[in-house]
């Protein structure tokens, strides 16, 4: 039994069911053909790309009255993924933290509303995202054709229910070093921000437009290096099995798991191949990446040629759209063959070297940044056992 299981074993739980104010629901069903006004509506894109739901750009979709109504999101809320392609995806939690207008949730979410009385919802959220929590939803997981949870299995699973202060004083805690780690990832939206603002300044043409002497209309397969013959797919189950999961296991659209080991060292771009693969405006979904990791099979990894290096290739692919060459309407797909058909500007390699130098500090403060969140976040999750057990006193920390 892992070191956080023993922490916890002498704690009281009860079913989750408990907790509630109200019953599990799933969420709406709206086709990609009527999204685009009406009111935000949190889907699976939201839920993996971020662990607390704020005031962010997602769709918009037509509702009634009682849609709206029955489906509406309030801050506190916890959302789970009721079905994923992979198995760890399923059970996925996350938080609503910053509801400004009316916002509902598709039907691929179950949406569970804690009783402020009984539970407060950080603390419940922050035992999901534990290990040991995570342990416990993997015990409902059913596989089929793809993963998935049941409320009916959810209410029943045992969570810690410490007393309230405990819990609030817990989560106040734990808060303390998710906000730190997002006013990190804030810095890092402005630093990408600035350095595509810098790109579209230094190369400001398109394929339509005369390119002056020494830029050249080209295509991707001329300026990428592509390395996904080594790549290795791991299932869910050889990861399970894994013990000290401390490298990154990378898919389609986002990080997935840590694993034992790593095949690549190094700066990369991850260019989404097969599942998840476009944004709604068309353009290809992309990972910046570095460091010791692994990634499956399901991702395009790329470096560079003709003067572009990792950032430069990744600032381009931000401002091209690929939706066109996207194939497979029941998985969309991007290949290696159309992707390399894409036609770019191609500039002088002495412009692209000195947009490279101009953007490396910006660059390498993002992965200092990010470094820290990492570590942040290591130390939230260590914490959460100890501070439930009692191990560590509550009463210590000082806010």
């Amino acid at each position: 039994m892992r070191y956080e299981q023993e922490l916890l074993s002498n704690m009281s739980f009860v079913p989750f069911g408990d907790l509630l104010l109200e019953p599990l629901r799933n969420g709406l069903t709206k086709p990609k053909a009527v999204r685009g006004d009406g009111v935000k509506m949190i889907g699976m894109g939201e839920i993996f790309a971020n662990s607390r739901i704020g005031a962010i750009s997602m769709s918009r979709v037509p509702v009634t009255e009682k849609e709206l109504s029955n489906n509406c999101i309030k801050n506190g809320d916890i959302l789970f993924a009721r079905q994923s392609l992979a198995l760890e995806g399923a059970g996925k939690c996350s938080i609503v933290i910053d509801v400004t207008e009316e916002t509902v949730f598709e039907s691929h979410l179950i949406r569970a509303r804690i009783d402020s009385s009984k539970a407060n919802p950080y603390f419940v959220y922050y035992y999901f995202n534990s290990y040991v929590g995570k342990e416990h939803i993997k015990t409902i997981v059913e596989q089929v054709a793809a993963a998935g949870i049941r409320g009916s299995d959810l209410v029943r699973l045992k969570v810690p229910c410490p007393d309230l202060e405990t819990q609030d004083r817990i989560a106040a805690i734990l808060s303390a070093l998710d906000e730190k780690i997002a006013i990190n990832r804030a810095i890092n939206d402005n630093l990408l921000d600035q350095a595509q603002t810098l790109y579209k300044q230094h190369f400001p043409y398109s394929a339509q437009d005369d390119l002056p002497d020494g830029w050249r209309i080209g295509t991707v397969g001329e300026i990428i290096e592509i390395h996904d013959s080594k790549r290795i797919p791991l299932s869910g189950a050889d990861r399970m099995k894994m013990k000290k999961k401390i490298y990154p296991y990378y898919g389609a659209a986002s990080l997935m798991d840590y694993v034992d080991n790593y095949i690549f060292d190094g700066k990369y771009l991850l260019l989404g191949e097969d599942g998840t693969v476009v944004d709604d405006a068309g353009y290809p979904i992309l990972q910046y990446v570095w460091g010791q990791f692994w990634v499956n099979n399901h991702a395009h990894i790329l470096t560079g040629r003709l003067g572009f290096n990792v950032e430069s290739l990744y600032m381009l692919f931000k401002q091209t759209p690929v939706k066109s060459i996207v194939t497979g309407a029941v998985q969309p797909k991007i290949s290696q063959a159309n992707l390399r058909s894409v036609q770019v500007v191609i500039p002088p390699e002495h412009n692209l070297k000195e947009y490279n130098d101009l953007v490396e500090p910006l660059f390498s403060l993002l992965r200092a940044n990010e470094e820290e969140c990492k570590s942040l976040a290591a130390l939230r999750d260590t914490l959460l056992p100890k501070l439930m057990s009692g191990e560590i006193d509550v009463s210590d920390i000082q806010l």
